[in-house]
């Protein structure tokens, strides 16, 4: 059997951009990409910790260093600039895995950039 379980986390990300005329997506900074293991095009779920909005997209690279988190098409009538988010990934995992299993909690600073990982 196999159980959907948490496989990345970016916690408590800020949004700095949403431009409602964009094709859909969600730019995140390629070093929190990197950190997460959240490959491009990969869906993603997200939920805004302002507002308790819980949507899903699909992540799209956004400029490397820059803290960049925008929500894109109808993702951007979720959240206001500012609200802060968690972006999440998850994955089909047999027993086996989940018992070695570590997902990655990645954790920003204020300015959306890396600022460790969950031990």
């Amino acid at each position: 059997m196999q159980r959907i379980m948490l496989r990345a986390k970016i916690h408590r990300a800020k949004v700095t951009q949403a431009d409602l005329h964009y094709e859909g997506s969600c730019g995140i900074d390629a070093d929190l990409l990197d950190a997460a293991d959240i490959k491009i095009g990969e869906r993603i779920e997200l939920y805004n910790i302002n507002n308790g909005e819980r949507f899903s997209t699909y992540a799209i690279q956004g400029v490397r260093g820059s803290g960049e988190i925008s929500l894109n098409g109808a993702a951007a009538r979720r959240a206001h600039l500012g609200d802060l988010m968690i972006i999440c990934t998850y994955g089909p995992m047999s027993d086996e895995e989940i018992a070695t299993y570590v997902p990655k909690i990645v954790f920003v600073d204020e300015d959306n950039h890396f600022a460790g990982m969950k031990d």
